[in-house]
């Protein structure tokens, strides 16, 4: 125990001896944690708007007017088959009508002349959803058949498939860019705590000489810069996820805006802060350490 509490009280004293090159190395590893913070937001929006577009993506079936009951159920149950398939919303003539006037209320020749024709000239309506948007190509080619063809007068699929691949292609971009800019960020973390380590080492040689001639193990030397590791690594991650967790509220309200989806960013770190903490410090901390090690390499070889 006795070992253990020199080694945090020379810990501090090359801390505090070196305090400008401490900051600067906590400064760097707060802005690699920034840029990797920067990255698990971008694909948590990211990801979360290409869920909304698949949500909003779907195939209209539109029967004609004078289709039979159970042709409409016969169909309806050919499509329930597909395990693609998990959901159908069926729409009634009179509600096609009525959702058609609603639409069209602020056209009144539109309205007059729905008045003026004395059956409804709407037929049913199906409203398919699947799994994956690829899926309902399967749909269409499967109800494309000529047994259908008196059947259906219609069918319409939005092409959300181009928007899915732009949000694709984006993401890919920004976190191509993020990726470059951590990796920037870790080669400038590595050597500034190497250099950090080594002018700590060389301002205390003689210290470090005469340890090791009292003698002094090579973890005993290591220690100090060991507990210093552990300490720049917990203050660059607790300074950097208190600020990003500060910002995402901040962000929070115009994301909503875009994806209409309440605290999106705050609730990911609320459900995945202790994941985060330890996924950072691990990082950081494997960084400062190897870092510091390659640094002490030469002086523990005397």
């Amino acid at each position: 125990m006795i070992s253990f509490f020199r080694v945090i009280k020379f810990a501090l004293q090359d801390m505090v001896r070196n305090m400008s090159l401490s900051l600067m190395t906590v400064v760097i590893l707060v802005l690699m944690l920034l840029s990797v913070n920067t990255l698990v937001v971008v694909k948590t929006i990211t990801g979360e708007a290409v869920r909304t577009v698949k949500d909003q993506i779907d195939v209209s079936l539109y029967f004609a007017s004078d289709v039979e009951q159970e042709q409409v159920d016969e169909l309806t149950s050919f499509i329930e088959s597909f395990p693609e398939v998990t959901e159908i919303v069926y729409f009634d003539s009179n509600e096609v009508l009525n959702d058609f006037k609603s639409s069209h209320q602020e056209r009144d020749y539109v309205i007059d002349a729905l008045d003026e024709i004395v059956q409804n000239p709407f037929g049913p309506t199906l409203v398919v959803k699947t799994r994956e948007p690829n899926d309902y190509q399967k749909v269409i080619e499967a109800v494309s058949i000529p047994e259908y063809a008196d059947v259906i007068e219609a069918k319409t699929f939005g092409d959300t498939q181009e928007y899915i691949r732009r949000i694709d292609v984006i993401t890919q971009q920004v976190e191509g860019f993020v990726l470059m800019l951590t990796g920037l960020f870790a080669v400038i973390a590595f050597f500034v705590i190497f250099n950090t380590v080594r002018v700590a080492i060389y301002t205390q040689r003689e210290e470090i000489g005469i340890k090791k001639l009292v003698g002094a193990t090579n973890w005993f030397v290591r220690g100090p810069y060991i507990v210093e590791s552990i300490v720049f690594s917990a203050v660059a991650v607790a300074i950097t996820l208190t600020a990003v967790y500060m910002a995402v509220q901040v962000i929070d309200p115009y994301v909503a805006v875009m994806l209409e989806t309440e605290g999106l960013l705050t609730a990911f770190y609320d459900q995945n802060m202790m994941q985060q903490v330890l996924m950072q410090f691990g990082v950081v901390l494997a960084l400062t350490i190897t870092t510091s090690g390659l640094a002490m390499r030469r002086y523990l070889r005397r």
